[in-house]
């Protein structure tokens, strides 16, 4: 019973972790395609402080690789958003300049 809810967790957490990323895309396609600010950048800018810290963490103190490659995407897309969010508020910058 024990290893059934262990099997269990190990999947739900992948599959909710990997679905996660589902989150971000909106965010991406505003930025990326419709070049809309939609993101906020202080606040993009500390989730990809945390997430890259979880990274690392899995990295050197997890052996786990199932937590490294959710923790690793969510950093890559966060790190993603807030590139894309300084990219396009510095365009409008010049724009508007």
């Amino acid at each position: 019973m024990e290893e059934l809810l262990r099997n269990m967790l190990i999947w739900a957490y992948g599959i909710v972790g990997l679905l996660g990323i589902l989150a971000y895309w909106p965010t991406i396609t505003d930025l990326y395609l419709h070049k809309k600010p939609s993101a906020n950048i202080l606040s993009f800018g500390l989730w990809t402080v945390s997430e890259g810290i979880a990274f690392l963490y899995s990295i050197f103190i997890l052996d786990d690789l199932l937590f490294r490659l959710v923790a690793g995407v969510h950093f890559a897309a966060c790190l993603l958003i807030l590139i894309l969010s300084i990219n396009l508020r510095n365009k409008n910058k010049k724009d508007a300049a």
